[in-house]
């Protein structure tokens, strides 16, 4: 069986449908799995041994040609690529337009998705073939497993311990972690101030803040890693953080996995690296706030989410501007104390 597989962007998305592709792998060892993904989000699946062929495409080349003969030769250059292979069914774990358009311009007969309910983009649903109902609320990496079960007809983990995240790194990421760990040796906190809505965002003067309390109470120094566009924020961090504790450290998004999977506990909000962090085993403290940890946060029971639920505008928002923006107005003391406890779950794990 050709099976391919359409989840485009963004990272956090992508880590979520690694336990989709270990399940496939694991019931169907002989398929010839193709993943199709945005260019800018490949990189966590890049040299993965459980996928055949990895499809990268850049649908926003489409929108900055200028002349309408550029833009043709773009959609002419990448429906080959797509092209390349044939596929018997294409799963299309994104619910957009765009991703059920790729998925029809495979050539897959079969093309699986949601049902309107659970779709992103209702309209979506007349490219595929067949549409298959999940839980409602049930965490995304839940409803794509669920999906793959039903289209492929095969058992798939319903339990979050079971869920593997298929990551594959080269020592030269292994080599970024130890370089950035240089400073505060193996015992550290890992932060992420960043995020890509500004509604997501815990302020800065509280990140540095939790530094200094991470430092003083639990004796944990803080790498406070940042991405692209978002060393401004560390850096405000690092001016809030008065204690000398604290780190800032632009890694690759491999070379922060490898790094996230030696910090004592992660804290940071619903962004990329938060799902990293999880993929990684890392124990996790999440700031959520205009969306919800129920369904973007971890699967795993012992990791906590600190969350303002005292207020009435809080419910599922997806805001990404808003005029009144308390949700994320967490203090520090709650997120130390969550950290403690987390860390606490951490040790009783490991008796």
């Amino acid at each position: 069986m050709r099976i391919l597989i359409v989840k485009l962007s963004s990272i956090g998305d992508v880590v979520h449908a690694l336990p989709t592709l270990a399940a496939i792998r694991n019931a169907l060892p002989q398929a010839e799995i193709s993943w199709l993904v945005e260019r800018r989000a490949a990189e966590i699946l890049q040299d993965n041994p459980l996928i055949d062929h990895l499809i990268e495409v850049d649908t926003k080349a489409l929108r900055r040609a200028s002349r309408l003969g550029e833009t043709l030769l773009v959609a002419r250059q990448q429906l080959h690529r797509l092209r390349a292979q044939p596929f018997d069914v294409a799963l299309d774990l994104q619910g957009l337009i765009k991703s059920a358009f790729l998925a029809r311009l495979a050539g897959a007969p079969r093309r699986c998705g949601f049902a309107p309910e659970t779709l992103r983009e209702p309209a979506s649903r007349f490219l595929l073939t067949e549409i298959y109902r999940v839980p409602a609320r049930a965490h995304v990496i839940a409803k794509n497993l669920a999906l793959a079960a039903q289209a492929l007809d095969i058992k798939t983990p319903t339990d979050p311990t079971q869920f593997r995240f298929p990551i594959a790194i080269s020592p030269e990421h292994e080599r970024e972690a130890e370089s950035a760990i240089e400073a505060v040796a193996e015992d550290f906190a890992l932060l992420n101030p960043g995020g890509g809505w500004p509604t997501k965002l815990w302020s800065a003067r509280r990140f540095g803040a939790l530094a200094d309390a991470l430092w003083e109470t639990l004796g944990l120094p803080s790498v406070i890693t940042y991405g692209p566009g978002e060393a401004e924020l560390a850096d405000e961090v690092m001016r809030e953080s008065r204690k000398g504790a604290a780190y800032a450290v632009s890694l690759s998004l491999k070379g922060f996995y490898a790094l996230a999977r030696r910090a004592r506990v992660y804290v940071g909000g619903d962004t990329g690296p938060t799902h990293l962090a999880v993929a990684a085993g890392t124990p996790v403290v999440g700031l959520f706030g205009p969306t919800e940890w129920w369904r973007n946060g971890s699967p795993r029971a012992e990791d906590i989410c600190v969350e303002r639920m005292d207020i009435g505008c809080r419910e599922n928002c997806h805001r990404r501007s808003c005029r009144n923006w308390i949700c994320m107005e967490i203090e520090v003391d709650r997120v130390l104390r969550a950290v403690e406890e987390r860390l606490r779950r951490a040790r009783c794990a490991a008796r």
